[in-house]
């Protein structure tokens, strides 16, 4: 049996309800989206230093190339992490969506959506927090890439 579709007069305070319980995924919704702004933000970072590097890295000779390849290498893969947590984000944002359709679904049309709003909203879960992990990772191979080097470090300025 289908469900019946609401009348055009459903209670203003029905859809005010409905509403009060969308508001928490929609407050996941801002956070996810501050989220992604912070790992774009640091993907068009990693693309600009790599894109500097390049001409340096094809000029390079010895000991200098060495180094600027092995700094593009990390470059590499911090980009393909950041793009994961970027990926796991938009998922979870998604899902996140589809929690509060249904949630309106489920009520203006007097259906029973719980079992699956609470599993869309666990693996939403999973999904932010995955995304989060990633973000954490790259985070860790961006400030171990980030050493002075030694000769820097110990360099003396000529008299």
């Amino acid at each position: 049996m289908l469900p019946t579709l609401p009348t055009p007069d459903t209670p203003v305070s029905e859809v005010a309800e409905i509403i009060q319980l969308a508001v928490a995924p929609v407050f996941l919704l801002a956070g996810i989206g501050a989220f992604l702004n912070v790992c774009a933000s640091r993907l068009a970072r990693i693309v600009d230093r790599a894109r500097s590097i390049e001409p340096r890295l094809l000029g390079s000779r010895g000991a200098e190339h060495d180094r600027l390849q092995g700094e593009i290498r990390i470059l590499d893969r911090r980009m393909a992490l950041v793009s994961r947590a970027i990926w796991l984000s938009v998922f979870s944002a998604v899902l996140t969506c589809a929690v509060v359709v249904l949630l309106f679904a489920g009520s203006l049309l007097d259906a029973e959506f719980g079992t699956s709003i609470a599993l869309l909203f666990i693996v939403t879960m999973i999904a932010i927090g995955l995304g989060f992990g990633v973000f954490l990772l790259e985070t860790r191979v961006a400030s171990r890439a980030v050493r002075i080097r030694t000769d820097i470090l110990e360099h003396q300025a000529e008299e």
